[in-house]
């Protein structure tokens, strides 16, 4: 993800699981990323576990029960993402292995030779669409079924999520939205795929937002369109959160349609190597329960 003053690349490892009622199976899962195989205590920390999962929990609200992100790191010297995508594999191999019934595919640097993006398999699988999985044929594993479903495991250059909600019931509209902005358009934005869901009587336009190398890459505010940062000499380039709303509210607008708020799911590149290096230099390896004190 990004060299670090610790003297080690940061490995962020995104888990999105199935769970967001029992607040204790979360962080238990949460826990187990911090433990070694002799279940001692590795030097990470998790710097997510769904942000606002205590307030959902606490008061009985369960908006979201199939997305609860962790957001464990990992610092690991002289690894780069093909490294990580031979670590990804072998977890996929090892999870096929020791859960009986489960079926995995792979995406990015772990799916050999294609490398596929993880956006290019969901559409090959019909992922958002599909409701029998037992057709498919898994990259490792047994036949997809209903108990254990389908794993999705694989490594990219760092990812995050922004996700701008449009004034409208209009799932068309939402769509052509998506269209323009995403990175396959001739005129989108780089980086950057897009997909519009209904979400809470709206319609939420749900960005990927990926980084890409630009050697032509300088400082950059978060009012520019591109954000740059540098990784042991190599310079990288995302799209702004801040252009991507302004660019949501203009077309919504040129349709007489406004936006309701903008929701950034996880952090900026900056934002995960900060909050990484301090949890990890002060140990705090639950580092999620306290870094809206900290950081936010």
């Amino acid at each position: 993800m990004s060299s670090s003053r610790l003297g080690l690349r940061l490995a962020a490892c995104l888990l999105n699981i199935s769970e967001a009622r029992r607040k204790h199976i979360v962080e238990n899962i949460a826990k187990a990323a911090l433990l070694g195989k002799n279940g001692n205590s590795v030097l990470a920390a998790c710097l997510e576990a769904f942000q606002s999962i205590d307030m959902e929990v606490q008061e009985g609200i369960h908006p979201c029960l199939g997305a609860v992100d962790l957001i464990p790191i990992y610092p690991l010297a002289g690894v780069g993402v093909e490294e990580c995508g031979a670590v990804a594999r072998s977890l996929a191999e090892s999870l096929v292995l020791h859960v009986p019934g489960s079926s995995v595919f792979l995406f990015g640097e772990a799916d050999l030779p294609g490398k596929r993006t993880l956006v290019q398999r969901r559409k090959q699988l019909g992922w958002f669409t599909r409701r029998d999985f037992s057709a498919l044929e898994p990259d490792l594993g047994a036949t997809p079924a209903r108990r254990c479903g389908l794993t999705g495991i694989g490594a990219s250059p760092y990812v995050m999520n922004c996700n701008v909600t449009i004034d409208s019931q209009d799932l068309a509209l939402g769509k052509e939205i998506a269209s323009a902005i995403r990175g396959s358009n001739a005129n989108g934005l780089k980086g950057v795929q897009a997909m519009a869901f209904p979400h809470e009587g709206k319609i939420e336009i749900a960005c990927n937002v990926e980084n890409f190398e630009d050697q032509e890459a300088t400082e950059t505010s978060e009012d520019s369109r591109y954000m740059a940062y540098s990784v042991l000499g190599n310079r990288f380039s995302y799209v702004s959160p801040h252009y991507i709303e302004a660019q949501v509210k203009k077309l919504a607008g040129d349709q007489g349609i406004g936006t309701v708020g903008r929701a950034l799911i996880g952090f900026t590149p900056q934002e995960c190597k900060n909050c990484a290096e301090y949890a990890i230099k002060g140990s705090i390896g639950e580092f999620w329960k306290i870094r809206g004190g900290v950081f936010m």
